[in-house]
């Protein structure tokens, strides 16, 4: 579609689909401006929907607002606009995370905008899925293609073997055991729960996102209760042998996290558009030391962002958005 003036219904559209993306918790933390001068969006951290406990350095904030603003730009070249994006343009301004700007009208459509196309559609059935996966395998050309979407974004995404994701999901079930034991971080989590009988807010997550729990105890998802009895958590078998990406970047600084967040949500979408199912796997990063020791199968200079398990499935409940709103100046 191509829209010769950019007015208030496709500020909200884009803005719509940009909150569309994952975050921790879905506690949605950010913001949006508009500098109406040259309709440049704007792109803050909302640091009172942080975690204090499981994200203190905001990697996970970031992690998130790079998915958002990974999102509005697919939004806007559906729309066939080229967006001019730039990571933490203002150093005077830390909470200011990424501005998008719309560029221009693209004349005709090439294969990369047609990806677009295919990823603005991806946008709106993109869940999280904490359910079981088949066995089915994920061809070698779909591994390749998720692998150069991370890239594209400035990060990488490696498949370990079967031994390395056993390690991996090994430290992945140690920090989720440390956070059932460190009473701030299950209270904290558990505050992220809808409980059944209140109105539905619109952020967190209903239970009926959250999934069963492994019946052999392979695949450690989060359990957000902190409390694992068997007559409060659903069991069942899961896939065997799952299939769970590494996403890294080079370096380690804020602009990598949030790269490390677009290529996330690039993954993502083009996975969803394979019909593939996905649940993040963000536990061990929380704990330094366990995130440490995550990078060892691969090269050092490496640093792990989370872990991606990807399969064919059923589909995850969709989980509530806040109502879009953007500050004009």
């Amino acid at each position: 579609m191509k829209n010769a003036t950019f007015g208030a219904a496709l500020l909200e559209t884009c803005v719509s689909a940009a909150v569309a993306a994952p975050s921790i918790h879905n506690t949605q933390p950010w913001r949006f401006g508009l500098d109406s001068e040259t309709v440049t969006f704007e792109v803050r951290a909302d640091p009172e929907r942080g975690l204090r406990y499981a994200d203190p350095e905001g990697r996970a904030l970031l992690l998130s607002v790079g998915a958002c603003v990974f999102n509005l730009r697919v939004a806007l070249a559906h729309f066939g606009w080229s967006p001019v994006t730039r990571l933490l343009p203002s150093p005077d301004d830390p909470d200011l995370l990424a501005t998008v700007r719309p560029s221009g009208l693209t004349a005709r459509q090439e294969p990369e905008q047609e990806r677009s196309e295919d990823l603005y559609e991806a946008v709106w059935c993109r869940h999280s899925s904490r359910f079981p996966f088949t066995s089915r395998p994920l061809p070698a050309a779909v591994r390749d293609e998720l692998a150069a979407a991370a890239l594209a974004e400035g990060a990488s995404l490696r498949f370990p073997d079967e031994v390395d994701v056993t390690r991996m999901l090994r430290l992945t079930a140690e920090a989720e055991r440390r956070n059932r034991l460190e009473a701030d971080r299950a209270t904290e989590g558990r505050r992220w729960v809808h409980r059944d009988l209140e109105p539905t807010p619109d952020t967190g997550l209903p239970r009926t996102a959250l999934g069963p729990q492994d019946a052999h105890e392979r695949i450690p998802l989060r359990d957000f209760s902190a409390q694992r009895h068997p007559e409060r958590l659903t069991a069942r078998p899961f896939e065997a042998n799952p299939v769970v990406a590494l996403l890294a970047t080079e370096h380690d600084r804020r602009v990598d996290w949030l790269r490390a967040g677009q290529g996330l949500e690039h993954v993502w979408l083009v996975a969803t558009a394979y019909g593939l199912r996905a649940s993040l796997l963000h536990q061990a990063v929380e704990w330094a030391d366990l995130r440490d020791a995550l990078d060892s199968a691969f090269d050092a200079t490496a640093h792990p962002q989370l872990l991606i398990r990807l399969g064919y499935g059923p589909e995850g409940p969709a989980t509530p958005r806040r109502t879009p709103g953007v500050d004009l100046p």
